[in-house]
């Protein structure tokens, strides 16, 4: 048995993780490379939530992009990729509820690691039509560092009337569940 010396040990375990976590990066079929959230759900109380970030850029064609012109709405947020399965799946079921809620909501996304094209086409084929913002240095997803921070891709944030976190998603979102946020948020802003 041939032994590695200790102090080539941490080398060799930090080539090895690389390699490990690079695998399938750029083969759009693969999950390899890929680290899913927990499926965590975290609800705020009202009177615990932080101030969300003013997300502030240009969408997908180029033109200007902010959280500002939503100001007074439920805003929901989705950090997403084309290259990640989890994405993919949940695509559907957030045009589902962006349509669902339209005029009570307003879905935005925030576009990671995909080049414009790709993230247009694949919005395309799903029939998704509300903006994402082109984010592919991170720096508005890194913006939530204050209240919820993001710790997976997708994660999505519900962004109560008042401007403020209210919930965090990570992983795929079902209908029920990011539903159920949506409808106690907006029942909170009638009260």
């Amino acid at each position: 048995m041939t032994r590695v010396p200790v102090r080539r040990a941490p080398a060799l375990l930090a080539l090895l993780l690389l390699t490990v976590a690079c695998s399938g990066v750029g083969n759009p079929g693969s999950t390899g490379g890929y680290v899913s959230g927990d499926g965590g759900i975290t609800v705020v109380d009202p009177e615990d939530r932080e101030p969300a970030p003013t997300l502030t850029g240009t969408d997908l064609d180029g033109d200007p992009l902010s959280t500002d012109d939503f100001a007074g709405q439920v805003i929901v947020v989705n950090v997403w990729g084309s290259w990640c399965p989890p994405c993919r799946a949940e695509a559907p079921v957030l045009k589902e509820l962006a349509d669902q809620y339209a005029g009570d909501a307003q879905f935005l996304g925030i576009l990671n690691r995909t080049k414009n094209a790709a993230a247009t086409a694949f919005n395309r084929s799903v029939g998704i039509d509300y903006p994402s913002f082109a984010d592919e240095g991170g720096r508005l997803e890194l913006r939530f560092v204050d209240s919820l921070p993001s710790q997976a891709i997708p994660t999505t944030w519900v962004i109560d009337t008042e401007g403020r976190v209210a919930a965090r998603l990570m992983d795929e979102v079902t209908a029920s569940t990011l539903g159920g946020i949506i409808d106690d948020v907006l029942a909170e802003a009638r009260d």
